[in-house]
This record gives structure tokens, C-alpha cells and sequence, in this order.
């Protein structure tokens, strides 16, 4: 199993809460996602993201369709503009 961590920072942290919803949504609409979970961060310290996101697909393959997705094409036109930065880490787990 392929998982893909995001991280975002907003310039305004109160779109954070937006995101995770819109987010949410995309594990219905592409089947490609096996799992999703989207956190907004509580703490608000100097380090912190406002935004977590992980994801889980079969592989490599799915995690490219999965990013090829118009729903998810359509999120990130949304969301890019709202980012001051954005960290991402895929791993495999067993």
C-alpha cells in the first residue's frame, strides 16, 4: 500500500477547515483513494501546518491516477491559490 502525506500551510488559516471538507470529499469521488483522512492542526505553534492530509491507494499506479483525477484537478485549482507552501512524503506500507 502506497501512502501520500500532505502538509499545507494557508495564508489565511481559517480556509484550512474549508479544505479538509472539500478533501473529504474526493474518497467518494475517486475510486482510486482506499482511504483519507484530512486533520486541521489545534495547536497553532511557530511549526505547525494548519493542514494534514493522508491518503492510502494500491500502489504507484493508483496514487498517479488518483492525482490525474478531474475532481481532484478541480480541488487543487481551488486550493493552490489559498497555499503559501505545501510539504508532501509517499511511503510504502505493508
Amino acid at each position: 500500500m502506497l501512502v501520500h502525506v500532505v502538509l499545507m500551510r494557508f495564508a489565511d488559516p481559517g480556509d484550512a477547515a474549508k479544505a479538509k471538507l472539500r478533501l473529504e470529499d474526493l474518497g467518494d469521488a475517486v475510486p482510486e483513494i482506499r482511504s483519507l483522512e484530512a486533520h486541521v492542526d489545534e495547536l497553532r505553534t511557530e511549526v505547525s501546518w494548519d493542514l494534514h492530509l493522508r491518503t492510502t491507494h494500491r500502489d504507484t499506479d493508483d496514487l498517479r491516477a488518483y492525482q490525474a483525477h478531474p475532481a481532484h484537478l478541480e480541488l487543487g485549482a481551488w486550493l493552490r491559490p489559498l497555499l503559501t507552501s505545501r510539504a508532501v512524503v509517499d511511503y510504502t506500507q505493508p
